[in-house]
């Protein structure tokens, strides 16, 4: 067989996940993210490494913009063909493209009053990646199927998605790729998920692969267990609260401020910590809130649990939803001591910036970073506890107690990749180890490699593989 496998982002780095497969004479694109890593984001702006309108189809794993955020890039350049994703991403993913796109906007006409009043000239032009109507020039491409449904994508090809585990919506693609003499299986893990997490369901196992493209963000280490999590939030929200200060949790709008929601009701519940005021201030985590309340079937069973007890964790008293601007203004007047949810997970952009300049130099406050930071990012050089940092153009002295939570993240750690992938009955030809910094996806890797000895690459940027 005549299959192609070309690797355009998420290569020895954490973001920008997309790779092509070219398999009987059909070009597909399985996930279409943006680069959040500062040294990389160039890659973004360069031309496609292959043109938008030769490509059929588009496969997303989930919303995440890391999967999903280029795509209203690759649609203002061309491409025009079907985005297939779940039910439940796609509803997410219009949420998420036009937040992205309205951050992108308001950051580049920021940066552009920033370099005016400093008399800078910028190399280039303060522009951002895509606008508001090309996010929206998208949304008629999105074609919604269920998880286990049979998409036909020509000439022999189908996909199916199946859950991922890691959060709503979120599937592993599976791509059978026949012809009049043989087939292939493809299995695209996207993010793999965390057994025995809350709200939603564990990820699927396969049993048979011929090509495995897995992740490994975490693929070089354990990660602490549930009750650990939880018996760390209740320490660190009451000590913050004893001091006086201010709890700020940079988060992703996408399942970590749902899952930080979760275990805060349940703290609460519980009364492990005193009633405290909670402000969501991410109008789009509040919408994919909203979002997550229409797709109870994919919850777990301790989620349906709570349900039939008509409780829920996405309302509780004191948690309250900011929704503009001025709302958001008016937390950094807060006098009494509160837990603020703020994207973006990684403080790329968004309002949690504005929150950090509040707090970062104030000894009384925490800053919780509940998972993985990203190299070149602003909350991996925060996490790395410089005597200062640069935000928004200016530099202040980090005071405030500096915390990372690894065990808040939705990815597997690399007990549970291993899982996963040793689900397979018998050796694929290859495994693909993508999505994780170098020494992860290497570490990862040869794990495999000395534990089965099976076929193991770690692919660079724009590698690209013949396949038999």
């Amino acid at each position: 067989m005549d299959i192609k496998l070309k690797f355009l982002g998420a290569s020895k780095n954490v973001t920008g996940s997309r790779f092509l497969l070219e398999a009987n004479s059909k070009r597909l694109l399985i996930d279409c993210g943006f680069h959040q890593e500062r040294g990389l984001r160039a890659r973004d702006w360069n031309p496609f490494p292959v043109a938008p309108d030769s490509i059929d189809a588009v496969l997303l794993t989930h919303a995440h913009l890391d999967h999903s955020g280029y795509t209203p890039r690759l649609v203002s350049r061309g491409f025009k063909n079907r985005i297939y994703c779940t039910e439940a991403t796609s509803d997410i993913a219009r949420v998420m493209l036009l937040d992205s796109a309205k951050i992108q906007m308001m950051d580049a006409e920021n940066k552009k009053k920033r370099h005016q009043r400093r008399g800078v000239k910028p190399p280039h032009p303060e522009l951002p990646l895509y606008t508001i109507q090309d996010a929206e020039d998208c949304f008629p491409l999105l074609s919604p199927v269920k998880y286990l449904q049979k998409v036909n994508l020509g000439e022999g090809i189908t996909a199916v998605f199946h859950n991922a585990g890691h959060v709503l919506g979120a599937a592993m693609v599976e791509i059978l790729v026949e012809n009049k003499n043989d087939r292939r299986r493809f299995i695209f893990s996207g993010d793999i998920g965390r057994w025995d997490r809350p709200i939603i369901r564990n990820p699927t196992i396969f049993e048979q692969a011929d090509y495995l493209v897995t992740e490994s963000t975490y693929g070089e280490r354990s990660l602490p267990e549930e009750d650990t999590i939880f018996e760390e939030l209740v320490e660190i929200v009451n000590s913050t609260l004893k001091a006086g200060g201010h709890l700020i949790i940079p988060s992703f709008a996408l399942e970590r401020a749902q899952d930080i929601l979760y275990y805060l009701y349940q703290a609460l519940d519980s009364r492990l910590i005193p009633p405290v005021n909670v402000y969501l201030d991410s109008p789009m985590a509040a919408n994919i809130t909203n979002i997550f309340k229409n797709y109870a079937g994919l919850f777990d069973e301790e989620m349906m649990d709570l349900i039939r007890q008509n409780k829920t964790p996405f309302e509780f008293p004191g948690l309250r939803f900011v929704q503009n601007a001025e709302e958001s203004k008016q937390l950094n007047n807060l006098r009494d001591p509160s837990i603020i949810i703020a994207g973006s997970g990684m403080a790329t952009g968004g309002r949690i910036k504005f929150h950090l300049i509040s707090n970062i130099s104030r000894p009384e406050s925490t800053v919780m970073f509940a998972g993985y930071q990203a190299v070149g990012t602003l909350g991996r050089n925060i996490v790395q506890l410089p005597e200062e940092v640069r935000i928004l153009g200016d530099y202040y002295p980090i005071k405030a107690r500096i915390l990372q939570m690894h065990g808040f993240s939705s990815h597997a750690d690399k007990d549970q990749l291993l899982r996963w992938i040793y689900g397979l009955k018998q050796a694929p030809r290859r495994i693909f180890v993508v999505h994780g910094e170098e020494d992860a996806a290497n570490s990862l890797a040869e794990a495999i490699r000395q534990q089965k000895g099976w076929e193991v690459s770690v692919p660079d940027y724009l590698d690209e593989f013949a396949l038999d």
